[in-house]
């Protein structure tokens, strides 16, 4: 009898920053993408996507997104955030996939990423941030806390979420607050430069 084929087990730091990066990434998924618009100081417009993003509470509303720092400093939207103490988070959706990615490019400060990806901008109800017009759900939100990593080269930024911003053409869930997952069609972001689409959505009740 054949022996079965071994597990394959790495040991994280044995396989290098970018092997970590790959193998988290490409596990950890799919992962809803943190597309964050900000003001900068100048009052230019920032929009940038992160998949390290998630929501961390209901009560108050938070959510969080892990930003790089790279080797020449923190990344436009951390450098804005800190300024303005605000962002919006605007939900990524199928139609606005290309989008999304055309704003993922690393280009200088100044360089305003709704205008290189045909967006339009409007400026948020109660924070001091811009959103993308377009985008069907936008969460407002002000800066709740940053936490540093420690050897990682990230910083997590918590928001609290101030205001939800819903398209008429986004209808909830008879009796509650539920938006619909296929009128919303989210997209999540996979490892590498896969991302998953909307398919079947099943409804599964939990146990009692």
């Amino acid at each position: 009898m054949n022996d079965p084929t071994p597990d394959r087990v790495f040991d994280p730091d044995d396989v290098g920053p970018r092997g970590r990066y790959q193998l988290l990434t490409s596990l950890v998924v799919p992962r809803p993408i943190g597309w964050l618009s900000t003001w900068s100081a100048d009052g230019s417009a920032n929009l940038a996507p992160f998949s390290y993003f998630a929501a961390l509470a209901a009560s108050p509303m938070l959510v969080g997104a892990s930003i790089g720092i790279r080797s020449t400093g923190p990344k436009d939207t951390l450098v804005n955030v800190r300024h303005r103490r605000a962002f919006c988070v605007n939900v990524v959706t199928e139609p606005q996939l290309e989008a999304m990615n055309v704003t993922a490019a690393t280009v200088p400060p100044d360089v305003d990423e709704f205008r290189l990806a045909g967006l339009e901008v409007a400026s948020a109800e109660v924070v001091d941030a811009p959103f993308v017009a377009s985008c069907p759900a936008v969460l407002e939100c002000e800066l709740f806390r940053e936490i540093d990593l420690g050897e990682a080269p990230n910083v997590l930024v918590l928001g609290r979420v101030r205001r939800v911003r819903l398209g008429s053409g986004l209808p909830l869930l008879e009796g509650g607050h539920l938006v619909d997952p296929s009128a919303l069609r989210p997209v999540g972001r996979l490892g590498g430069w896969a991302y998953g689409m909307p398919g079947e959505v099943r409804i599964i009740p939990r146990p009692r």
